[in-house]
């Protein structure tokens, strides 16, 4: 089997967890007799975050005398089922590492530490309005945007050239629309053989959330300002239902590429059997290291607008963690040229605007940074908004089950859009 990124989450970071897993919880930030303070800190990461993180912390406790950050590696599948027991005992972390799409739920359970008081004046202001708006709960800040990611296409040069595609766009203002996209896509599907594919859509498990950018693309939302009202009926949400739906009928990507496929899109990627893939900066070495074929990235397509998934994670603490060794901690792994190392050596993409503006180069494939890095910017800070809503777990189960049975289960446009609509209130109603 080959270890994807995606694995390694589970596997590279296993021994390092076990003794975690082992005990009944972690030691909370404390003072020991010579006055010096731990913070605990939980996190999942490949080999490289993981490296990035240790990093920064030893900067920050030679920045910081008499403070230190025990950090906790565990596997991806076992983070949240820990920490969700954790607080419940009363034991949790001081920091731990959260998706976007999962924040909302825990600050607005109250299980996070307000950072309103805490923060120094100007804080916010070093990242962009997307990724501070990530963070956001009531109007008030309970953690940082640590670094996030987007989908661009990651695309087979042989296979494009084969159907006669000799260019592709080089500037997010050139990117293909949705026609031009749906043209590349139905030219492969002629010059490919009956068990290829023209592409395959990162939208499996948690990863639904991502269909949400072909909403954001038709300029559409999925609740209004107040978090809470459904805004999916609309012309914008039919549009991108029937744009999507026709991926699966006319076979232009794999059908074991659902949203409740248990195959992700890059192990069909790895494996050749599409031609082109939409996915994350973290791809890149993965894609890099396993590959024999020639590939390049362009950026997603572009509707009414152009847009993408706020993808990464940020850092939050537990309620009763120490505001102030929290906020210095947090004020460090946000400095530029920690977020710098951290990203350029883990193939994410920065948080900071000014990096966002001033360019980050891959250790990996660095000609691409630019790729992803566009892509980044065009969502909207009431995109990765509406995707920090205290209900989006309860959303993202509402996503999976009508998106499925749009695609392959012979759902209608407008059943879909009221199914949605009608899940979406549930979910935020209670």
């Amino acid at each position: 089997m080959h270890l994807t990124r995606r694995h390694l989450l589970t596997y590279s970071s296993a021994a390092a967890g076990a003794a975690a897993l082992a005990g009944c919880g972690f030691t909370r930030s404390s003072d020991d007799s010579t006055g010096s303070r731990t913070l605990t800190f939980t996190t999942w990461g490949t080999e490289s975050e993981l490296a990035g993180f240790r990093s920064a912390i030893d900067s920050f406790e030679k920045a910081n005398p008499g403070t230190s950050v025990q950090l906790n590696a565990v596997p991806y599948e076992q983070m949240f089922t820990n920490v969700d027991a954790q607080i419940q005992a009363g034991n949790a972390p001081d920091v731990f590492r959260v998706p976007y799409y999962s924040f909302g739920a825990y600050a607005g359970a109250g299980q996070l530490l307000d950072l309103t008081d805490h923060l120094d004046s100007g804080f916010s202001d070093r990242f962009t309005p997307q990724a501070w708006a990530a963070v956001q709960n009531g109007g008030s800040p309970f953690g940082v945007p640590h670094h996030t990611d987007t989908s661009v296409i990651l695309y087979n040069k042989q296979a494009l050239e084969t159907a006669g595609i000799d260019a592709v766009p080089t500037a997010l203002d050139e990117a293909w629309t949705w026609d031009q996209f749906d043209e590349v896509a139905r030219r492969l599907r002629r010059s490919l053989p009956d068990d290829k594919f023209p592409f395959a859509y990162n939208w499996q498990g948690n990863g639904v959330t991502r269909w949400l950018s072909w909403l954001f693309e038709a300029d559409g939302r999925f609740l209004e300002d107040d978090l809470l009202t459904p805004a999916i009926d609309s012309d914008a949400g039919r549009a991108a239902v029937e744009f999507t739906q026709r991926f699966f009928p006319d076979r232009l990507v794999p059908p074991n590429s659902s949203v409740k496929a248990t195959t992700y899109a890059a192990d069909l990627w790895y494996g050749e059997t599409v031609a082109m893939t939409f996915g994350g900066a973290f791809l890149v070495p993965d894609t890099e290291a396993t590959v024999d074929f020639e590939w390049g990235a362009t950026y997603s397509p572009r509707n009414v607008r152009a847009g993408g998934d706020f993808g990464g994670n940020a850092l939050v603490a537990t309620r009763d963690a120490d505001p102030e060794l929290v906020a210095a901690f947090f004020d460090h792994v946000t400095q530029a040229e920690q977020m710098r190392q951290f990203c350029a050596g883990a193939s994410l993409l920065p948080t900071r605007a000014d990096l966002v503006e001033g360019g980050i180069e891959f250790a990996v494939r660095p000609e691409l940074s630019p790729v992803f890095v566009g892509q980044a910017s065009t969502v909207q800070a009431q995109d990765s908004g509406q995707v920090a809503s205290p209900s989006m777990a309860s959303i993202i189960t509402v996503l999976q089950d009508q998106l499925e049975a749009a695609f392959v289960g012979g759902q209608g446009t407008e059943a879909t859009i009221r199914g949605l609509a009608s899940g979406i209130g549930e979910a935020t109603a209670g």
